[in-house]
């Protein structure tokens, strides 16, 4: 059984889009929406306000569109601004979840998936009461930069051949 769960694992044939590039400039202002972005390793996006380390797993947050309909929804919205879920990138069409643990890239650049973006209390004042409910289990994916490079709102979102997960990638 094992075998066989590590082969589903492993299929992702699928190819997402890269839909919205998200920064924040500065704390408490709002998330800007860019066509194009510098990335860089333990810097996260060039222009966000981000100041982590090369081993924070956190570098980039990424969401899924094909949720905020979902998100909409429970929150008895009609719409919803991806700016408000204070994520970096907006993709569609490939798993979000399928990602975790993976190396991927978005155009230039490659991330690893570093696990769920789980929601923080700051989701109560940016969607409103029971806001950070309603992201639980639906609240993206935080990567790390594996490699530096330029990312642009259309880029292909793919994940990595299996044979290059685990290879080292110099600095």
């Amino acid at each position: 059984m094992r075998g066989q769960m590590a082969k589903l694992l492993a299929t992702l044939p699928q190819q997402g889009t890269l839909e919205q590039i998200l920064v924040r400039p500065a704390r408490d202002v709002p998330m800007q929406s860019v066509a194009a972005a510098q990335v860089r390793r333990g810097e996260g996006l060039v222009g966000d306000r981000f100041k982590g380390r090369l081993d924070s797993k956190r570098q980039i947050t990424l969401f899924q569109a094909e949720n905020l309909p979902v998100l909409a929804s429970l929150l008895h919205r009609e719409t919803l601004d991806p700016a408000l879920l204070r994520r970096n990138l907006v993709v569609r069409g490939i798993s979000l979840h399928a990602l975790s643990g993976r190396r991927f890239r978005i155009g230039q650049v490659l991330l690893e998936g570093a696990g769920q973006c789980h929601p923080c209390s700051r989701m109560e004042a940016a969607l409103g009461p029971g806001g950070f409910n309603a992201m639980r289990g639906i609240g993206g994916l935080c990567a790390r930069i594996i490699e530096d490079g330029v990312i642009r709102v259309g880029d292909p979102v793919r994940v990595e051949p299996e044979g290059d997960q685990n290879e080292e990638v110099s600095s």
